[in-house]
């Protein structure tokens, strides 16, 4: 098996949780350099990997395939384009950039260079979304009239983290941290909107960054998606509403993959390394041929982040699909960009 070499920019909780797992149990996968700058936390458990003290100066090492940019956003244009220019493959975590004209950039340089560049959009493979994705591709709900996505929490008080609280910083807040999410599940589902609405603001207060978000994208055939999101909902939600013209499925978030990985599981390669679930999570309610209601309650199947890596391993090796490409990203901060400009101006845009 081919074996692709990667370097890790950070070994916060991205790094620990969302890339070093996968990229240590994938067979096809070294994680070679490791940036640390002040500790060496990532020894215990990748002793293999160097350890370097700036992204920089893991970008000399010429053996390096892939780098991952998994740093504050306010960072992940510079290290990006760093790492092009030093001729590596880049995945970027969400959100991809601060802004388009940013994000724009570095996919002209990737393609200039004649490199990938992806976006990592783990959420795609999150098992509510898969759920959500399977039953509409089904067409068990006739022609689609609305949708509702909510990514809600109950924090109410700021973290630590001043690059996602600090107003004064550009991508810091919700829109850009959970948003990206929202959008990019929006997207896949039913491409681009037309116009779009948003209301955002901080509910903590003018001194945090925006912390709750609705916004509405209106597409042709008059479907309308709303995604949502704030952190003073003690009481869950159905994360996915889905009304058509032959009936409605909502779905619970049960994805759980987060949770594990903080808590120490381990994703073995080549199997759902989830449990199962118990419980039924969502409720499909629709006519079936006779024209009678059905109500059926539906679980979703795990989901599994390794399949991100394995589709970057098969782009790789056998020039398959790259997942969540970076022009295809692009989009994604246009409706971000222009939720953040709707809200502030009180108005409907037109994106096209």
């Amino acid at each position: 098996m081919q074996l692709v070499k990667v370097g890790l920019c950070a070994f916060g909780m991205s790094g620990k949780v969302f890339h070093a797992p996968f990229l240590k149990e994938h067979p096809g996968f070294f994680l070679s350099a490791i940036v640390e700058r002040s500790k060496e936390e990532s020894k215990e458990k990748y002793p293999d990997a160097t350890i370097y003290l700036s992204v920089e100066e893991m970008l000399k090492n010429e053996d390096i395939d892939v780098v991952v940019v998994n740093t504050p956003v306010q960072t992940h244009f510079d290290y990006a384009k760093m790492a092009l220019e030093a001729g590596k493959n880049v995945i970027v975590e969400k959100p991809f950039t601060v802004n388009v004209a940013e994000a724009e950039e570095l996919v002209r340089l990737a393609e200039s260079k004649n490199l990938f560049l992806s976006v990592y959009q783990n959420r795609r493979f999150d098992r509510d979304y898969l759920q959500v994705q399977k039953v509409i591709s089904e067409g068990k709900l006739g022609t689609i009239k609305e949708v509702e996505i909510r990514f809600d929490r109950f924090r109410t008080e700021p973290s630590a983290k001043e690059h996602k609280e600090n107003p004064a910083l550009n991508g810091s807040g919700s829109v850009h941290d959970l948003g990206s999410h929202l959008v990019d599940q929006a997207t896949q589902l039913f491409g681009f909107p037309e116009k779009l609405f948003a209301d955002i603001f901080s509910m903590k207060g003018t001194d945090f960054a925006n912390d709750y978000f609705e916004i509405l994208l209106y597409y042709k055939d008059d479907l309308r998606v709303r995604l949502k999101s704030s952190v003073f909902t003690k009481e869950d939600h159905f994360a996915y509403k889905i009304f058509g013209s032959k009936g409605s499925f909502l779905q619970e978030r049960t994805d759980d993959q987060e949770n594990e990985l903080v808590a120490g599981a381990i994703p073995e390669y080549g199997k759902n390394w989830m449990q199962p679930l118990k419980e039924s999570d969502g409720i499909l309610n629709v006519l079936n041929e006779n024209k009678e209601t059905e109500k059926i309650l539906t679980s979703s199947e795990p989901g599994n982040y390794m399949n991100y890596y394995q589709q970057i391993y098969e782009h790789i090796v056998f020039g398959y699909a790259l997942p969540s490409l970076g022009n295809e990203v692009v989009q994604n901060m246009k409706i971000i960009e222009a939720a953040l400009e709707s809200s502030d101006k009180g108005k409907v845009l037109d994106l096209h």
